[in-house]
């Protein structure tokens, strides 16, 4: 996280989801009680209104989530659309993060997570987010900027020849909306005696972008979120590639498939998977099935998580697993899924 902008972002999006969900009663968007930025001394900080309920990740495979698992996750689709229709401000004027001005008044900024924007169009955040990443690549004693067996020259190939192509067919690409980015059962509270969502919170990844970015980021929990192209060649990547069909078409299979178990744990749970897609169609929500293009820009965004893989670019991670023999597996494993990404992009 960059700390310039980072206060600044996160209650500026509050303020905004604050007024997009003001219809929804008790409030859902904790109040923002006062704020500081970072300096050169400190990290700044944020008061915010202490909400009531229990963490629905709690919650959500027990008896009373399942009772109510339908009305859980049309609450969830009623918070997702208002975010969705709320018309932004004018002052808004780029795709990124959100700051104040002298004024007061919201202004488009940079991205806290990235430290760049904002932009002026999404092709130009993403060519901007993937030759950043290429950066950090570049500085990672493991990595090494993706220049062994030529990959680095394929991946600069991409973004040069290949990235205005992906969003060619992205008829919705000027639009924009409130992102969350992570939109999970872990960040929603809840009230098991009513059934009511009571909080949505952390909104430190939050920006304005377009509304597919919300399905790259956050639903992981309910099987709503969208990948880009994984393979299909192990039975996971099998699961995940008919699961992945099934949200760009809107029609899942009947019967719905069993989960398929693997290493990483259980498989898909199609059942709450199919009931999300249900829920986001009563309200008309806009969702991979009605976002043209949506496939060609997940494998953008599929690149640019390829390039930082995790558990070789997070500090803490690192820290907490020292065992370089699983650190060069790491970095082998992510040189296969970028090549694979790549080969099926056509560079």
């Amino acid at each position: 996280m960059h700390q310039e902008t980072r206060v600044q972002n996160e209650v500026a999006i509050l303020t905004l989801a604050s007024a997009a969900l003001r219809h929804i009663k008790p409030s859902v968007v904790p109040r923002v009680f006062g704020w500081g930025g970072a300096t050169d001394e400190n990290l700044g900080w944020v008061l915010q209104e202490m909400m009531p309920g229990v963490p629905l990740s709690l919650a959500c495979r027990g008896t009373t989530f399942q009772k109510q698992e339908n009305g859980i996750l049309a609450q969830m689709a009623r918070i997702l659309k208002a975010l969705q229709d709320y018309p932004l401000p004018e002052s808004i004027e780029g795709w990124g993060g959100v700051t104040f001005d002298d004024s007061g008044t919201i202004v488009s900024a940079s991205v806290s997570y990235v430290g760049a924007g904002p932009w002026s169009s999404l092709e130009d955040c993403y060519r901007s987010r993937l030759r950043l990443a290429l950066a950090r690549a570049d500085k990672n004693i493991y990595l090494q900027g993706w220049y062994a067996n030529g990959v680095r020259q394929r991946i600069d190939n991409f973004i040069e020849h290949g990235l205005t192509a992906q969003f060619s067919n992205l008829t919705s690409k000027q639009d924009r909306v409130i992102i969350h980015a992570d939109f999970t059962f872990d960040n929603l509270l809840w009230d098991p005696t009513t059934g009511r969502i009571t909080a949505l919170l952390d909104y430190d990844f939050s920006s304005i972008l377009h509304p597919a970015y919300e399905f790259f980021r956050s639903f992981a929990s309910n099987g709503g979120q969208m990948t880009g192209w994984l393979g299909d060649t192990t039975p996971e990547e099998k699961e995940m590639a008919a699961l992945r069909h099934a949200k760009l078409s809107g029609c899942f299979p009947s019967p719905l498939p069993a989960p398929v178990a693997t290493a990483n744990g259980p498989g898909v749970d199609w059942e709450l998977a199919q009931a999300w897609e249900d829920q986001l169609q009563k309200l008309d929500v806009k969702r991979p099935s009605t976002i043209q293009g949506i496939d060609k820009f997940a494998d953008v965004d599929g690149v640019l998580g390829s390039l930082l893989p995790w558990r070789l670019t997070n500090d803490d991670f690192l820290r907490m697993n020292q065992d370089e023999d699983q650190r060069l597996a790491l970095r082998r494993m992510g040189e296969r899924e970028l090549v694979s990404l790549l080969d099926h992009l056509g560079f």
